[in-house]
């Protein structure tokens, strides 16, 4: 309730046509309780806008009322109550022009929501709960259920929430600004979860009206429809109570991670049901038993915020708050992340804090200007990719975006997250010609505003939810992206290891008579596998624009092309550094990814194949059993080269080791067909070696040539150790031994 200046009760023409107008900036002034200034004694008014109603009366507590005066032809009421009325509290009985009726709470009688210190650390960019604050959430106001909307619109003239419950009229319901903060907000009685909406904007652009998505909204409308949806995000009740309790073990960087990268659209589909997607609910029946069958640790979830094109992948989001409808609701993907943690499976999503698309519902141009992204082309738009970058030394940006990174870890129980293209975002020459770009501050190509911007996020992560592992997509040579930022790091968990990748991949792809002259290409990884704490992909991008699968990457006929893939697996699990592979790739996926169906499944009904999903499970456990393959991946006291100099028979051999110096595994890789007998390696110690990995095994597909389960080390120096083992080396294939 507020004062008016002017004895004259009713409003002044000018206000009442800027509210019926819809062009009113601040209709707290206007609608609504207030006290009129009289010297004789206290005076009140009401007035409302309800260009719906034919009649609106003023409802008192005790049933009493009293009819309003319509002052504008659009439907502006208003009416004079003394004292006693006033403070009784009041409802508005609406007539409609088709003579239906109904009661309603003024919207405008409530007070604000938001606290002053919501707005000052909002403006400062250390609200780091912000997701509470801001956005539509159900609530109870004096006694009265509805719902609080909040959005920052801090150039915009006017802002309303529009809806099913208002015809989608923005003059209705126009927000409330508070002072200098940007930030519209508004409690609006009798809205629920479901409701649609979205948030009207009269920008001082020349006029420029838009309608805009919440930003923070937390569920969105099926693509193609862009709406918001009112979601009690506190409403779900979890039940990975274990899981969370043991998830800082089995997150240490010395545990063994092995992650299956999924793309939740196209790994299974109901092609007898218009190939229409999985729910969140069908996926997990599916996909928990395929993760346990398969012993993957993680599953890593390629974008799940809400994008409206399907050919993103989801690395085009327009909704860093909300799951994508594609598969459910919110609750229904909390349901999914539960499951998974009751399985002892662990979640990771990416994340994409690098850029955003240009649609008009999205973020683009919120309140008439560059609000999120940098109003230069040369600083905020990726040419490549058609989309907009982050304006990362705007404090509230920053703010937006670090809420999004600890929102899904906080309502979602999210255990990783994957940052996608860090590269794009510390370079300011980022696939940019000169003179296409702005240096920094000091002449250089450092995006220092991003930078300082990773390693806060990192910081926050960390602190707030120490058990939780980041990753960066990141394909430079930029030192330290793994390494704590007070040692001068970006502050991640994990690299991506873009350059053993693709290296691994150029070697394998040569006809193996061919390698001998790149073997360097092989071994080089091992010269910096240790600068940082890297993870091994065989990543989505390896598979889609004309790369080819995995298996067709593979040379030689179809035998050997399956020999090439479980030596080249072989070759990654018991390399240092954790694993990732993407789906379809653990079963020999003859067909590029496409996104926009199945997996191809019916290729397990084939022996290969079925064999090949087995031998990457028995990978998986054999990293989990043994210590030496997981516990020193990032330090070169967990691996000693045997020989890496063999390039006349494509042969390498090194040793892993466990915490225990005692406990180690012994590598042979043969990269030709050619098998050899009697192939000598010099081990550490005497006593017999268990075979415990053979890539050629009947079990799974090969030719079935190996050691008989073990050999012993014969009291024959070699290589510069004290023992020697003489082994059988079957041809495209990976052994190992244990003492």
């Amino acid at each position: 309730m507020t004062k008016d200046s002017a004895i004259q009760w009713k409003a002044h023409p000018e206000a009442v046509a800027a509210i019926a107008g819809g062009y009113h900036g601040n209709p707290f002034d206007v609608l609504g309780l207030h006290q009129i200034e009289n010297d004789d004694k206290p005076m009140f008014v009401v007035r409302a806008f309800q260009p719906q109603a034919r009649a609106v009366e003023v409802v008192f507590a005790k049933g009493k009322s009293v009819p309003m005066e319509k002052t504008h032809d659009y439907g502006f009421f208003e009416v004079q109550l003394n004292e006693k009325q006033a403070k009784s509290g009041y409802r508005l009985h609406i007539t409609t022009m088709a003579d239906t009726q109904y009661e309603l709470d003024d919207a405008y009688r409530f007070a604000p929501v938001l606290g002053d210190a919501d707005l000052y650390l909002h403006g400062e960019g250390t609200h780091m709960q912000l997701y509470n604050k801001m956005g539509a959430h159900p609530m109870e106001v004096q006694g009265v259920k509805g719902v609080c909307f909040a959005v920052w619109a801090p150039n915009a003239e006017r802002v309303s929430v529009i809806g099913d419950f208002n015809n989608w009229d923005g003059r209705r319901h126009p927000m409330r600004l508070r002072g200098n903060s940007g930030i519209w907000e508004l409690f609006i009685p009798a809205l629920q979860g479901g409701d649609l909406y979205k948030y009207e904007i009269k920008t001082r652009y020349m006029g420029y009206m838009v309608e805009k998505t919440d930003p923070f909204g937390f569920s969105a409308e099926l693509r193609p429809r862009t709406s918001s949806i009112v979601w009690d995000i506190n409403a779900y009740q979890w039940n990975d109570n274990d899981w969370m309790a043991q998830r800082s073990a089995r997150q240490r960087l010395d545990a063994p991670i092995s992650v299956y990268e999924l793309h939740l659209g196209s790994w299974m589909r109901k092609p007898e049901d218009g190939n229409r997607f999985l729910t969140y609910s069908e996926l997990a029946d599916k996909l928990i038993p395929y993760l346990q069958e398969t012993a993957f640790t993680h599953v890593e979830l390629l974008p799940v915020t809400e994008h409206p094109f399907d050919g993103s992948w989801g690395y085009q989001a327009v909704g860093y708050f909300a799951p994508t409808s594609r598969f459910g609701t919110p609750d229904q993907f909390k349901q999914f992340v539960d499951r998974l943690h009751q399985a002892g499976i662990g979640v990771i999503v990416d994340w994409v804090p690098a850029h955003f698309p240009k649609d008009q519902h999205g973020l683009s141009f919120f309140d008439g200007t560059h609000l999120y992204e940098h109003s230069d082309p040369r600083q905020g738009e990726h040419m490549d990719w058609g989309t907009y970058i982050f304006n990362f030394g705007r404090n509230e940006v920053q703010s937006f975006l670090l809420n999004s990174a600890l929102f899904w870890l906080d309502k979602y129980h999210i255990d990783g997250l994957r940052v996608d293209a860090v590269a794009s975002m510390l370079y300011l020459d980022y696939s940019r010609k000169a003179g296409e770009w702005v240096p920094n501050q000091f002449g250089g190509r450092e995006n220092l505003e991003a930078v300082a911007f990773l390693k806060r996020f990192n910081e926050l992560v960390h602190l707030n939810y120490p058990d939780v592992l980041t990753f960066a997509e990141e394909s430079t040579a930029w030192g330290g992206v793994s390494r704590p930022t007070y040692l001068g790091g970006l502050g991640f968990d994990l690299k991506w290891n873009m350059g053993w990748m693709h290296d691994t991949l150029v070697y394998i792809e040569k006809e193996p008579i061919h390698r001998r002259y790149h073997h360097g290409t092989l071994t080089f990884s091992l010269i910096y596998a240790f600068t940082e704490n890297f993870i091994l992909p065989f990543s989505h991008d390896e598979v889609v624009h004309g790369k080819g699968s995995m298996l067709s990457k593979m040379p030689g006929d179809y035998w050997q092309k399956f020999a090439n893939l479980r030596n080249l697996y072989g070759y990654m699990f018991t390399h240092p550094g954790k694993k990732l592979l993407f789906m379809g790739q653990e079963f020999g996926q003859w067909n590029e990814w496409n996104y926009q169906q199945s997996m191809d499944w019916n290729l397990l009904d084939f022996d290969n194949h079925s064999a090949l999903k087995y031998y990457v499970g028995d990978l998986n456990r054999l990293v989990r059993k043994e210590p030496a393959l997981h516990q020193v991946d990032f330090e070169s006291r967990g691996f000693e080269w045997i020989d890496h100099n063999d390039g006349d028979n494509s042969v390498i051999s090194y040793l892993r080791y466990a915490h225990d110096r005692n406990d180690f595994v012994v590598v042979v890789c043969n990269f030709t067909p050619v098998p050899r007998f009697g192939y000598r390696i010099g081990v550490p110690k005497g006593g017999f070696y268990r075979e415990i990995l053979n890539s050629d095994s009947a079990v799974y597909g090969g030719s079935n040539l190996g050691n008989q389960g073990g050999v012993q080390a014969h009291e024959y120096g070699w290589q510069g150790r004290s023992h020697s083992l003489e082994i059988t080396l079957p041809p495209l294939a990976t052994v190992a031994f244990k003492l």
